[in-house]
């Protein structure tokens, strides 16, 4: 129970400690995210890898600073729980004229779980719900720039109206040539619309701040008519001799779901407000979870805790069971799932078998290294988390006996708060989105027959996306390791993405070689590899007799991507990463882009990947 009075002065002044040790952290975040735009108009693009990484380290290094703050001047650890209870108290009337409450709520937490026991890890000392609204919050600055802006254009002067909308963007670089641009993204915007009367509410909004990531930067907004709204995305991007230019127009929920995916590194925003920037990209996006879309925007841990609160509330109303996750199992990895829930939650094994030669930092560190690399659309994000309990009378027996079996370092089962319930307590995994494991994808296709056009269309599409992956992947300076198509999953929206990262390398790490010839008959005909390889030396031309045992799938695979096998194609890839150069991967289909639809009307043909 609460307190009925705050009687206790240190509990002020550790509250607006904590306060100034989140408003720091988003101080510094935000203008991080800021000077993306300089990046990207002064083509800074290893300056702009290199602080998407580092972003995601500021969080961690602010908490760490603000515990030592509260430890040093306050004693935090020592106080009362009288105290604690009287520190929140205080933290939420902070909070009623904040900005961005709902991250200042997460910081709170992730502070005082570092102090407290977790006994008290429930609403009287931490917010597991939220207790300040972020509906309908605006700036008071008269200096501010609103959320979103709002156009009202006609069929007649839409052609300026975007080229306004643009320019309102400031970038403080030229563009080839903005009336062109802007003809095709009209053009576009008329074929959807068609014939359709334009309603007294016709208008564009636009998000006023330009997401930036990789090479690009993309205006974010919605037509409404009448009833309807109809999302876009505008991709802007250098052109060959430097200056700007609109690549394509994406629309449609679909096309912003790939844009947001979770496969996708996170974007640089300049947001004073980000709870309305959710609150409006959920209108374009209505299915994608708010967890998701902070975690795109760069504010990964509110996309753990929104995370989280939306676990606990399906498993409060579901009933069946976690269950050892279908599929072949892993050498590295234990998997499960919940079969309602659409995540599956991976743990490292405590012991790996021959051949795999690793450790449990190390493959951590391949999980980190994942998370701070561009993931090109073609690896799945993942969500980290440490000593989550869950409740003993939802996991199979089947499923603690495999956890026993193969990680049992890693589960305690016990009554932890001593509330007379049963949890399993796992200290360390991983979550993903739940895919179709492409190897179960394929023998769907099998199992319906070759001979019905849709399992061969189907066949087809995955082998052509998965070669596209690899690619992507390797533009991106990834080398895969372990290439079998059961470490690569299928989305809904029929991307193939990889996901199974204990063996992933740096392309520029690999040292790519032929198979020598044999030296004798004998070498040629026994199979085995008799000539000395290194620690990182990969051979693509042995690729094919893991992957290509199906005729139909090698048929479809060396049509698509014969390259794969050729190690020139590796090689090369290695040596201009290694000169500097920076690939383009586009978030959309390239015959998209306007300068495939009307190459007439440019000058000169785009590099794309």
């Amino acid at each position: 129970m609460f307190p009925e009075r705050l009687d206790a002065p240190q509990a002020y002044d550790i509250a607006k400690a904590m306060m100034d040790g989140f408003n720091r952290h988003y101080r510094l975040f935000r203008a991080e995210s800021a000077r993306a735009k300089h990046r990207f108009e002064t083509a800074d693009w290893h300056g702009q890898q290199r602080a998407q990484r580092e972003r995601i380290e500021f969080y961690d290094l602010r908490v760490k600073e603000c515990v030592r703050r509260l430890d040093k001047e306050f004693h935090a650890g020592d106080q009362p729980m009288e105290v604690w209870h009287q520190i929140k108290l205080h933290y939420i009337g902070l909070m009623v004229n904040h900005l961005q409450p709902e991250l200042a709520e997460t910081f709170f937490n992730s502070v005082t779980t570092k102090i407290l026991h977790r006994t008290h890890f429930h609403n009287d000392f931490i917010f597991v719900r939220p207790a300040v609204s972020t509906e309908y919050i605006e700036s008071d600055d008269p200096g501010a720039r609103p959320t979103y802006r709002a156009y009202y254009p006609s069929r007649d002067n839409l052609h300026e109206t975007v080229v306004r909308i643009v320019e309102h963007c400031a970038l403080q670089r030229d563009f080839e040539d903005l009336p062109r641009d802007a003809g095709h993204v009209v053009q576009a915007l008329q074929q959807r619309l068609g014939a359709v009367k334009l309603r007294t509410n016709f208008q564009v909004q636009v998000l006023s701040s330009l997401f930036f990531r990789n090479k690009g930067a993309y205006l974010v907004g919605k037509v409404i008519n009448g009833y309807n709204e109809l999302p876009f995305a505008l991709p802007i991007l250098h052109g060959e001799d430097g200056r700007l230019l609109i690549d394509a127009v994406l629309f449609g929920e679909n096309d912003l779901q790939m844009l947001f995916s979770f496969a996708r590194a996170y974007f640089m925003v300049d947001m004073e407000i980000p709870s309305a920037y959710v609150q409006f990209l959920r209108s374009l996006m209505p299915r994608k979870p708010r967890a998701e879309l902070y975690t795109a925007l760069g504010l990964a841990k509110q996309g753990k805790t929104l995370f989280y609160r939306d676990f606990l509330h399906h498993l409060r109303y579901s009933t069946d069971k976690f269950r050892i996750a279908p599929g072949i199992k892993g050498m590295v990895m234990l998997v499960f799932d919940l079969p309602s829930f659409p995540y599956v939650f991976k743990l490292i094994k405590d012991q790996f078998p021959a051949p795999k030669d690793t450790t449990r930092e190390q493959v951590q560190g391949k999980y980190l290294l994942v998370k701070q690399h561009d993931r090109v659309g073609r690896m799945a994000d993942t969500l980290e988390y440490s000593l989550v309990a869950f409740p003993r009378e939802r996991f199979s027996d089947e499923l603690i006996e495999e956890i026993r079996r193969h990680a049992p370092s890693q589960m305690e089962i016990s009554d932890r708060d001593g509330d007379g319930r049963q949890e399993v307590i796992i200290a360390h995994l991983y979550i993903e989105r739940r895919m179709i494991p492409l190897n179960i994808h394929l023998q769907e296709c099998f199992d319906t027959g070759l001979d019905k056009p849709e399992a061969r269309s189907a066949l087809e599409h995955a082998v052509t996306e998965y070669g596209n992956a690899i690619k992507d992947m390797v533009a991106a300076n990834i080398f895969p390791g372990d290439m079998l198509w059961k470490n690569f999953g299928i989305t809904r929206n029929g991307k193939v993405v990889f996901y199974d990262y204990d063996e992933i390398e740096y392309l520029t790490d690999c040292n790519f070689r032929r198979v020598p010839p044999p030296r004798c008959e004998e070498d040629e005909v026994s199979g085995e590899v008799w000539w000395p390889v290194g620690p990182h030396d990969v051979f693509p031309e042995t690729f094919g007799p893991f992957l290509l045992g199906n005729d139909a799938v090698r048929e479809a695979f060396m049509r698509h991507h014969a390259d794969l096998l050729d190690v020139e194609f590796w090689q090369s890839h290695k040596e201009r990463i290694q000169a500097g150069h920076v690939y383009d991967v586009f978030p959309y289909d390239s015959a998209r882009r306007f300068r495939c639809a009307n190459p007439s009307s440019f000058q000169t043909q785009g590099d794309s990947t």
